[in-house]
């Protein structure tokens, strides 16, 4: 056991500081001092390098001078947000201990820690993300996966392989990443978000489940179909100890476990987020999005929701059919009132989990009391019909004796701060409000106290006064001191009067004198109190907020149906995607918004008899577009959502691949092609029957006759071997006869006019291949050298004279023939030359001459 640090060189107050940062090593430490936080030492010097303070020096401890530097108490969220960004981690070291009774430094511990996963404040969040607190370890082949929104208190757990694990960061994109400090996975480093070391002992399969057992309150796991999974259970036990750490407390709104499988949702890789632009967009903006586009949410919570449900988009279709039923109703009855209803309502989620980690704020209660004040109008929006809705309309439900709680304690428009005072309502505590009345009405009770004395001693100029030295006083003229009754204490004598204090003038000089502080203190112990109640009321206040979220969600895709003429899909048994009139939702509302005109929309028909489309066209003409509105279309279908068509058939659906674009990764060493094969290797090891994959100009990114033949060969596995529903674009022409030797793919280009030298991009798929690329047109239209073009054109047209001039075309489908060995080839050569020699008519120079022949052709 290391022994525990010598502090006494330092002084009192720096002892107690580096006792405090010894404990938490790793976090900057704001240490309460009065109206600022100060920070010492490094992380002095640190917070001068991250924060633009300014850095001083006062005093020395151990013979050293105290680095310092602060920042105001009033400012502590802007400067934490600054931090949280950049990944740093903040101990808030408050004055615990009384000041009036300490003798030395008043006692000052840390009262949470706050880090980019487990950060709760409202000014630090986002009001539409959230941040969730991810802990990942391996055991063998096996990663375990749990993570935690500590402001929502949902509890994940799941398990994957190394190679499944990069999409489940995509998917959950944690604020925070604990880790083994001693084995830390490269996808985690590769997705960079904030990592946090923790030591090899925290991830312990037995002290996670023993952990999850008291959290969810429940005596196995095996009621959560979770016992089995070990390395999850390691992920949980860090987890759980570093969030009771940085909060300084029990989880109390932690009560749900959801256990996912990587078999259980529709996957979708990261490089399918990414070229998707899900969430955002390749630049890495937030907008335009698909999500951006469908949140029309009233709350931040229900904006949560939505970019949970697209991002968890399940392959069992029960969940999406009860959402696509719950919006039809919503449509059908006019979602507006509900969205209305909705406009009133606080963030119930965050606010339940603030109770639980008693930091929620006095507004904040004051929001929720107003959430649950119009939750009957709430419910009277909600049309009958749908069992999803009705599910949803039992979390409304919540205990009217918290209502009412609220109502009576506290204030109509309170303080934003406890500290502050204001905040417990009057007539809540008679104890309070008779403190606020002797801070609030002192001359009141002195000019009462004053006209009874004088009719109770016949003392016509008696006075009641106060000053700051004496306190409450009776001061009677000499002249009249034979009247002064047996109850009045002389307090003090002046040259021509006495001052008495009374009994009752005493105990109300008591009361006065500390009258504010006492009412603050009692201000605070009921706030305290209140939140006890509040915290047992944490479950049907945790089930209001998520049946509010995805009431908000629902009401919002059915405005954005109606708003922006969606069709409601329908699922099949067997394998299709038929699509009828689709439409890129991204692109479609960006169009309208420009005014540049209608999008055109174009069908999509795969079966069991097509299983692929190859697609060629010009540059420009609309290829891309059409394959992600294909894909983005089969993921809002089963995330529950209305989709862009006039209809919509799907079969089942696993997976969602795409190989889109040309980029590289220069940080992990991978040039464009290299990064294109090893998405490329990834789609075809994992996609199946039942995915959808996309592969946009494969092999382009290298010489013409190397991606031609990597193009084929991967068009031909994917047609034989995988038999996935594939979306095949390319620019290889070779590739149109592709079809006529694979029976499930078929033909399909982007129409385009050519006037001239102009070029009309009709954005339409048609049927059969497209007869060129209109490259040189579309290199006239980005502005080129009017002059390189004419270059261009005259070299184009002489490689395609050629091109007809020369020699037939390659099969490039045909089965690679068998390479013969070395002995067989030189066999054959030898036999060929000889074929023609007749021995009896050589002359002994065309002898000499066949021998040297031989000899070049002869095994060495």
């Amino acid at each position: 056991m290391s022994q525990a640090p010598d502090f006494s060189a330092h002084t009192p107050v720096m002892a107690q500081y580096l006792r405090l940062k010894a404990e938490h090593p790793d976090a900057l430490v704001f240490f309460r001092m009065g109206d600022f936080y100060e920070v010492f030492f490094d992380d002095a010097r640190k917070a001068n390098a991250l924060l633009d303070i300014t850095l001083t020096t006062r005093g020395q401890s151990a013979g050293q001078p105290v680095v310092m530097a602060g920042v105001p108490v009033s400012a502590l969220e802007s400067y934490l947000a600054k931090l949280i960004k950049l990944g740093e981690p903040v101990a808030i070291a408050e004055q615990v201990g009384d000041v009036a009774t300490s003798k030395g430094p008043v006692e000052r511990k840390v009262v949470r820690v706050v880090t980019p996963g487990t950060v709760t404040d409202s000014e630090l969040l986002a009001d539409k993300q959230d941040s969730v607190l991810m802990a990942v370890v391996t055991q063998g082949k096996t990663y375990g996966l749990a993570w935690l929104s500590m402001t929502q208190g949902q509890l994940g757990l799941a398990e994957c392989t190394d190679k499944e694990l990069p999409s489940w960061l995509a998917r959950l994109s944690p604020a925070e990443v604990l880790v083994d400090r001693e084995r830390q996975p490269a996808a985690v480093l590769a997705a960079r978000a904030p990592i946090t070391n923790r030591p090899s002992w925290q991830f312990d399969t037995a002290l996670g489940a023993r952990k999850l057992c008291e959290q969810l309150g429940v005596a196995s796991l095996a009621g959560f179909n979770a016992q089995e999974m070990k390395a999850a259970q390691a992920a949980a036990a860090a987890l759980l100890s570093y969030a009771e750490h940085t909060q300084g407390r029990a989880l109390a709104h932690v009560k749900t476990l959801t256990v996912q499988r990587s078999g259980e949702l529709l996957d979708m890789p990261p490089a399918t987020q990414r070229n998707l632009e899900l969430v955002l967009t390749l630049r890495g903006e937030t907008s335009p999005t698909l999500l951006s586009l469908l949140d029309s949410c009233r709350t931040g919570m229900g904006s949560r929701a939505l970019r949970h449900w697209l991002l968890h988009p399940k392959r069992e279709r029960s969940q999406a059919l009860a959402r696509h039923e719950a919006i039809a109703l919503l449509q059908q009855a006019s979602p507006e009132p509900l969205r209305e209803a909705l406009r009133h309502v606080s963030d119930v989620e965050r606010i339940a989990a603030r109770i639980a980690l008693r930091q929620v704020r006095p507004r904040e209660l004051t929001g929720l009391r107003a959430t649950l004040q119009v939750l009957p109008d709430l419910q009277g929006t909600l049309p009958a019909g749908s069992p999803l809705i009705e599910e949803l309309a039992q979390g409304l439900l919540a205990s009217p004796h918290i209502e009412e709680l609220l109502t009576r304690a506290i204030a109509e428009e309170p303080a934003v701060l406890v500290r502050d005072g204001g905040v417990i309502a009057p007539g809540f505590d008679a104890e309070l409000d008779e403190l606020r009345g002797i801070s609030q009405n002192c001359d009141a009770f002195l000019l009462d106290l004053e006209t009874r004395e004088r009719a109770r001693t016949g003392i016509g100029n008696l006075r009641v006064q106060y000053n700051r030295v004496h306190g409450f006083y009776i001061e009677v003229t000499q002249g009249q001191v034979d009247k002064v009754p047996l109850d009045y204490q002389r307090r003090q004598t002046l040259k021509n009067a006495e001052r008495y204090i009374t009994p009752e003038l005493k105990a109300f000089e008591d009361k006065a004198l500390s009258a504010q502080e006492r009412s603050l203190a009692r201000e605070k112990l009921l706030y305290e109190l209140l939140l006890d109640q509040l915290i047992e009321e944490l479950q049907p206040l945790t089930l209001l907020g998520r049946a509010l979220a995805s009431l908000d969600v629902l009401a919002a895709l059915a405005e954005r149906a109606s708003t922006l003429g969606w069709c409601r899909p329908e699922f099949v048994g067997q394998p299709c995607i038929s699509i009828t009139a689709g439409r890129h939702p991204v692109v479609e509302a960006r169009l309208r918004e420009t005014g540049a005109g209608e999008f055109m929309a174009n069908d999509c028909k795969l079966d069991a008899r097509t299983r692929m489309l190859m697609i060629t066209g010009p540059n420009m003409g609309g290829k891309s577009t059409f394959m992600r509105q294909v894909a983005l279309i089969c993921l809002l279908a089963s995330m529950g959502s209305f989709v862009p068509a006039t209809a919509c058939r799907l079969g089942p659906l696993d997976a969602i691949h795409t190989r889109i674009g040309a980029a590289d990764d220069l940080a992990n060493a991978q040039s464009t092609f290299m990064l294109e094969m090893t998405e490329g290797a990834a789609i075809l090891h994992s996609a199946s029957e039942q995915s959808l994959v996309l592969m946009d100009e494969i092999g382009r990114g290298t010489s013409t006759f190397d991606g031609l033949a990597l193009a084929g060969a991967i068009a031909s596995h994917l047609h034989d071997k995988t038999r996935a529903f594939t979306l095949f674009a390319t620019h290889y022409f070779e590739l149109t006869e592709f079809p006529a030797k694979h029976p499930q793919a078929i033909n399909c280009h982007v129409g385009a006019v050519e006037s001239g030298d102009d070029i009309v991009f009709l954005h339409e798929i048609q049927p059969g291949p497209a007869s060129r690329s209109y490259g040189v047109q579309v290199a006239r239209l980005a502005g080129m050298p009017a002059s390189l073009v004419r270059q261009a054109r005259a070299t184009l047209e002489a490689l395609e004279a050629k091109a007809t001039a020369g020699e037939a075309q390659i099969d490039l489908f045909a089965a690679p023939p068998e390479t013969p060995s070395p002995v067989i080839e030189e066999t054959s050569a030898l036999s060929e030359a000889m074929k023609n020699v007749d021995p009896d008519t050589l002359t002994p120079r065309e002898a000499l001459d066949l021998i040297y022949a031989l000899k070049k052709l002869s095994p060495a």
